[in-house]
């Protein structure tokens, strides 16, 4: 049995135009508005298409939404789910790396707690966050993630400080470090590693590599952990959304996933 629920959108991109496609049949879920920075109110209009309003600020929604649903990435999440969690709205969102940002992290949470609201950050682009949320309840020895995409999965990312991605021959490894830095420096680009980094043993402890490989056709995402819980092993060749090498096709059917998991009163 599903519920009605009115939602916010943030993001006028790939991922919020999969979203859309894909909410606006399902019945239960009206989008009453969609809300972006200032700067970006026109392209955000045209995005909307006279399919919903167009806001600048979550206080302007009357009435307010039951959720925000972030599909902007990091500078979304940081403009507008903080005003949403102390007006009592929940969030969803991929955006994990975000939370790489110390402060941000602390904001998010006092927000939440003066609202009486939670965030829920979603598991993207990558498997397997159930049994590492579940695994952590143990002692985690080790959690390596490695991330594989075609040149062009890397292009505005600081993999072009490296080499020319345009006529990279073999793979090459980007960068070597912890999830915090990995999620500091590809903003658009590590979601992943946060997203596990946060389920399991933090940012600064999960060691991730990036590679751009003319090899592959998918991004990949190679998943290592052993711990009391014995050994796991989950490796993804997700297919980007069209259009748009960045942004992962899974990442956007998690926020579809989430959103009916929301509605459904009986959901795993």
């Amino acid at each position: 049995m599903t519920r009605q629920i009115n939602i916010a959108l943030v993001g006028h991109g790939a991922i919020a135009g999969y979203v859309v496609d894909r909410i606006l049949p399902v019945y239960g879920i009206n989008i009453a508005a969609l809300v972006c920075r200032e700067e970006s109110f026109e392209q955000a209009r045209r995005f909307a298409d006279n399919r919903f309003p167009v806001f600048t600020s979550i206080e302007k929604l009357d009435p307010a939404p039951g959720l925000l649903v972030d599909c902007a990435g990091h500078s979304g999440l940081q403009c507008h789910a903080p005003a949403a969690l102390e007006n009592g709205i929940d969030v969803i969102s991929i955006s994990t790396g975000a939370l790489a940002d110390v402060s941000l992290a602390e904001k998010l949470e006092d927000c939440a707690k003066r609202g009486n609201s939670r965030i829920r950050f979603l598991s993207g682009a990558v498997g397997g966050i159930d049994a590492l949320t579940a695994a952590s309840v143990g002692e985690i020895d080790r959690v390596v993630y490695t991330g594989r995409k075609p040149p062009a999965g890397w292009q505005g990312s600081p993999a072009e400080d490296h080499f020319d991605l345009e006529t990279l021959s073999e793979a090459k490894v980007h960068f070597e470090g912890t999830a915090r830095e990995a999620a500091r420096l590809y903003p658009k680009n590590a979601n992943v590693a946060a997203t596990l980094a946060l389920a399991s043993i933090g940012l600064d402890a999960v060691q991730v590599r990036l590679i751009a490989d003319p090899s592959v056709e998918r991004n990949t995402h190679e998943i290592e952990a052993v711990g009391d819980f014995g050994r796991l092993s989950v490796v993804i060749e997700g297919n980007p959304l069209p259009g748009n090498p960045k942004s992962s096709g899974l990442a956007a059917m998690s926020i579809v996933g989430a959103l009916k998991q929301y509605l459904n009163r009986l959901a795993f």
